[in-house]
C-alpha cells in the first residue's frame, strides 16, 4: 500500500464519471513527498517567466529535438525494458536540455564540483548511489568515473529511465507504462514522477504538457520508410 498521503490520488479509483484535475497535490501529499523525497515548492515567479521565455526560442527547440533524435534508440530500448513511458523520458530530456546552464557539461566544469547535476537529464551522483552504481563512501577515483558516466548522453538516459523505474517501485505504481490520456490515476502518477525528478511544484504541469508536444511525439513514435527507387 502507498503511504496515506499519496494513496488517495494515485492508487484509489475515482467515482464513475468524476472528472478531476490530476495535477494539484493535496497538503497531505506534499507533506509526504517532502518527508520521503525532499521535494519543495514552485520556482519563484521571475524564474518561471525566464523559463517560459527560453521555451519560445525556436533555434534552441530545433537543436534540442535534434539531440533527442540521436538518443531516440536508447530512449525506446530502455523505456521498453524498464516499462516506463518513453514520452515521459523524452519530455524530461527536452525540458532539461533547453534549460541547461552554459558550460555545465564540459568535463572540466563537471569534475571541478561546480555543478551538482550533469548530462542531458541533469542527474547527480546521488541517483547513481540509489541505483547501486556508486558506493556511498566512493573514492575520488570512483566519483570521477561516475561523473564521466553522467556526462555520457546514452548512459545518462539509461540512468534517467532507471530513476523512474526505481521511483515507481517505491511508490508501488503499476508495473507498466503509464498513460496520462487513458487514466487520471496514471496522469497523477506521471505528474508525481516528474515532480520527484525536478523537485519544483510547477514542473509536473510543464512536463505533462510537453509529453503532448506533436513534434516531440512524432520524433519518438514515427517510423521512417525508405523511399522507393524511381526505377521501380
Amino acid at each position: 500500500m502507498l503511504d496515506p498521503g499519496l494513496s488517495g490520488s494515485i492508487s484509489t479509483a475515482k467515482g464513475a464519471g468524476e472528472q478531476v484535475d490530476p495535477l494539484p497535490f493535496s497538503a497531505a501529499e506534499l507533506s509526504e513527498l517532502k518527508r520521503r523525497f525532499g521535494v519543495h515548492g514552485p520556482q519563484p515567479r521571475l524564474a518561471q517567466l525566464f523559463t517560459s521565455g527560453i521555451d519560445q526560442l525556436e533555434p534552441l527547440r530545433s537543436h534540442t529535438l535534434g539531440r533527442i533524435a540521436d538518443l531516440r534508440p536508447v530512449i525506446l530500448a530502455e523505456s521498453q525494458r524498464q516499462r516506463v513511458n518513453p514520452m515521459l523520458v523524452a519530455a524530461i530530456l527536452f525540458d532539461e536540455m533547453r534549460h541547461a546552464k552554459p558550460g555545465e557539461d564540459l568535463p572540466l566544469a563537471a569534475h571541478s564540483g561546480l555543478f551538482s547535476t550533469h548530462g542531458p537529464a541533469q542527474l547527480g551522483l546521488g541517483e547513481m548511489v540509489h541505483q547501486g552504481l556508486l558506493k556511498p563512501d566512493a573514492s575520488d577515483a570512483e566519483i570521477s568515473q561516475a561523473r564521466d558516466a553522467l556526462l555520457d548522453p546514452e548512459q545518462n538516459v539509461v540512468l534517467l529511465v532507471g530513476k523512474f523505474a526505481r521511483l515507481s517501485r517505491e511508490l508501488k505504481l503499476p508495473n507498466r507504462p503509464l498513460q496520462a490520456s487513458k487514466s487520471q490515476r496514471d496522469a497523477k502518477a506521471l505528474a508525481t514522477l516528474a515532480y520527484l525528478h525536478n523537485g519544483k511544484l510547477d514542473y509536473p504541469r510543464r512536463i505533462l504538457r510537453t509529453m503532448q508536444d506533436a513534434e516531440l511525439h512524432a520524433l519518438i513514435y514515427s517510423r521512417r520508410k525508405a523511399q522507393p527507387s524511381p526505377l521501380i
